[in-house]
């Protein structure tokens, strides 16, 4: 069994997934807000979308990578539009209450909605296949076996990344106020909504 691509898998969706951005924010906020399941959840939604685009570069599917790179004006649009519905909604939220419970609705759309928010952004897909040809990696990974693996392993490797995250707020979320936190609903809506004028305009 070619283990190697699994770990090499593991290693880039973690590194990929780790850097800050607004799927990074929003797991932030939402932690500090409903709890570590409703952080966790929403960081496992951009892990799928991680191993989609990873399986587009390692399968080499140019025929889906063309059409989405070809859309991506559009599609960046769309994430950038949902980006600020979010951002404005972070904004205003209201401060957490200590017994305030998310229901399982609430982590299915956490989830859906990260999914969704990483996949308008089709440069994932360059980037993997950007760092599949550094590493070497980009032909040897052609074979189902290698690319499965490989796909897995960026999954697993970003879904590590977002538990890391998620119970590290969560370790500081009884230590800060309401009033703490309702600032950090503040930051959080700005930077979500500079995001989304970003995925926009630029």
């Amino acid at each position: 069994m070619e283990i190697h691509f699994f770990l090499k898998g593991m290693a880039l969706g973690f590194a990929i997934a780790a850097p800050v951005g607004p799927i990074g924010v929003l797991c932030i906020h939402r932690t500090l807000q409903f709890g570590r399941f409703s952080g966790f959840f929403s960081g496992l939604g951009a892990a799928l979308a991680d191993a989609v685009y990873g399986a587009i570069a390692a399968f080499g599917l140019t025929l889906i990578s063309t059409f989405l790179l070809g859309w991506q004006f559009w599609i960046r649009t769309a994430g950038g539009v949902f980006l600020l519905y979010l951002g404005f909604r972070t904004f205003f939220a209201n401060p957490r209450k200590e017994d305030k419970m998310t229901t399982h609705v609430t982590l299915i759309g956490d989830f859906a909605s990260a999914f969704f928010l990483t996949m308008t952004n089709p440069m994932t897909i360059l980037s993997y296949l950007a760092v599949f040809a550094g590493l070497g990696i980009i032909d040897s990974a052609r074979d189902y076996q290698g690319a499965s693996l490989l796909t897995a392993g960026i999954f697993v490797g970003s879904a590590i990344w977002w538990l890391i995250l998620s119970e590290g707020v969560t370790f500081f979320r009884k230590r800060i106020s309401v009033e703490v936190t309702c600032w950090v609903d503040r930051v959080a809506g700005l930077l979500i909504i500079g995001l989304g004028i970003v995925a926009i305009f630029i």
